[in-house]
């Protein structure tokens, strides 16, 4: 195990916690075998994405509906049904993971089944329910053995009758099997890993990581196995470098739209700006194809090429030659003084990284050089990161009490982070937060909010509330990204599915210096949550002077 705690990414929307579990049905027919109540629009609406095998889209309905519909048992198992459809599918686009399913032995992967069951014992933030884990890594194996990914990886020659019996019998064939332990659902994989290969020629491993991989992917939205790729990633993220084109995208329906560029990367070199869109990456178009797979082709080793065509703002459409390289990531964007009259200065955290600490606290060095008297801190967006990332900052503006409370089914996991440091800043502060403020972001903001530090400004965080921790594996070059906690605002408030409250509501999809929808860069004066924050502490510095003349 590593010490790095980290808080994932915002993929998905549901807690830890969920109705009781039933056999999860396979195949994607069964979704609109629906019975008539009140979530009859929301399931037809959600089976017709899932017989168009859309499962991002589907994901993001049966999210939206798990939080209106929270104890649902329908909607739940049709949203953990999507994400091991499109789970396969990510994997096995995943060069690493793939190279791990034909180099490992059968073996190897029981070991490594063991391994992650060891971890969930262990470390888990809440008990394990052993036959849960056995049935969601049963589902799993019947879903990959319906998506041609996969079949065309692991069984490129099979008898699909023969596979389509397999994969409707398994679960009947094996629900009387024990499932007491971690050390039951080994032997009981192994038993099935066996039947695959003999009646209809799967490669056992494959059999086995889908058993790891759905019993890992299903227990929260935020538990997950790292293939190596993955891993190294991760770690990369931590440390604020990547190996790539120095490039922030985000998936359209036709494009990859770049969010930012990264300074002295090889993306700006070549001359890529912020707002446009990448529409070839390699053989893959975006416009004919799906972005995800092209924004898969833009990975690879360092020094190695990659060819893009790239369309501006304009409509213009350039090809590129461009160098992977490994890129430093800054975490602090666009500061500079947004309201030179009053002195309010703004940057915006895009992470919390290993480096944050030190890059904040040198941009509000240079801001106070050039007049800064109050501060806007951006936070929208902002998905998380380091837990002592978090806290480190927090510190810095406040003088005493408590940032941050994690609580963890082992009491190692159990802390209480309090403010300790004797100089803190003590300027006016504003925080933006909005429905992509996640994790480490909450916890600033919940403690600069839960201690009168600072106003918050724009819209309701998006209700993160767990702590990950990374786990290196040592029966293969895995890893796992294990939910350990969760955390509670310095009052005791759940952030989980919560959130926080702006003190000042702002609706806007707008973050200055960023391309909108149009690709349009946005400037200060079009970003109405900053405008409402620079007119909030411009009024408080008015109070202020005129309670000391």
């Amino acid at each position: 195990m590593t010490g790095a705690v980290l808080f994932g990414g915002i993929a998905t929307t549901v807690d830890a916690q969920e109705p009781s579990m039933q056999p999860l049905p396979a195949a994607v027919e069964s979704a609109t075998d629906i019975e008539a109540d009140p979530l009859n629009i929301v399931l037809e609406e959600g089976a017709s994405l899932e017989i168009g095998r859309r499962w991002a889209e589907a994901i993001r309905h049966y999210e939206k509906a798990f939080r209106d519909f929270p104890n649902s048992r329908q909607v739940y198992q049709r949203l953990i049904i999507c994400r091991l459809h499109a789970d396969v599918n990510r994997r096995y686009r995943d060069r690493s993971f793939v190279d791990s399913v034909h180099q490992m032995t059968a073996a190897q992967a029981l070991d490594l089944y063991s391994e992650i069951l060891a971890n969930l014992e262990t470390h888990y933030v809440e008990q394990v329910d052993w036959s849960r884990v056995f049935l969601h890594g049963t589902a799993a194996l019947e879903i990959a053995l319906t998506e041609n990914r996969y079949l065309g990886d692991v069984l490129p020659s099979a008898n699909m009758e023969a596979v389509h019996q397999f994969q409707q019998t398994i679960h009947r064939r094996i629900s009387n099997r024990p499932t007491d332990g971690r050390h039951d659902l080994r032997a009981s994989v192994a038993t099935v890993a066996e039947l695959a290969r003999n009646e209809i020629g799967l490669n056992p491993t494959a059999v086995v990581l889908e058993y790891v991989s759905g019993a890992v992917s299903t227990l929260d939205p935020y538990t997950r196995l790292l293939s190596g790729d993955q891993l190294d990633d991760m770690f990369s993220n931590i440390e604020g470098n990547f190996v790539g084109l120095g490039v922030e995208l985000r998936p359209s329906t036709d494009a990859l739209e770049i969010l930012s560029v990264i300074p002295n990367g090889p993306a700006e070199e070549a001359g890529l700006k912020a707002g446009d869109r990448i529409v070839r990456v390699e053989q893959a178009d975006t416009r004919t194809g799906k972005p995800e797979i092209a924004a898969d082709l833009l990975r690879g080793p360092e020094n190695t090429f990659v060819s893009i065509s790239v369309e501006s703002v304009d409509g213009l459409q350039n090809d590129h030659r461009i160098a992977r390289r490994r890129v430093e990531v800054p975490c602090v964007e666009n500061a500079h003084i947004c309201d030179p009259i009053n002195g309010v200065g703004y940057l915006r955290l895009t992470n919390f990284q290993k480096t944050t600490p030190r890059d904040v606290e040198r941009a509000i060095w240079d801001l106070q050089q050039q007049g800064m008297r109050s501060l806007v801190m951006d936070l929208r967006g902002n998905p998380g990161g380091l837990l002592s990332a978090a806290v480190d900052i927090a510190d810095r503006f406040l003088s005493q009490g408590r940032i941050v409370t994690t609580r963890g089914r082992n009491s190692r996991e159990n802390f209480d982070y309090v403010a300790h440091r004797t100089k803190t800043l003590s300027f006016p502060l504003a925080v933006l937060i909005d429905g992509d403020s996640a994790s480490a972001s909450e916890i600033f903001a919940g403690a600069m909010s839960d201690s009168d530090r600072g106003v918050i400004v724009g819209q309701r965080s998006y209700g993160k509330g767990s702590v990950q921790g990374i786990f290196r594996m040592q029966a293969a070059k895995f890893g796992l990204c294990l939910t350990t906690a969760k955390f509670y605002s310095p009052s005791g408030t759940a952030i989980s599915q919560r959130g926080v409250f702006p003190d000042l509501v702002v609706d806007s999809n707008y973050i200055a210096a960023r391309p909108n929808d149009n690709g349009e860069i946005v400037s200060d004066l079009d970003d109405l949550v900053l405008q409402e924050a620079i007119g909030h502490l411009a009024n408080q510095k008015q109070l202020i002077s005129q309670r000391t003349r």
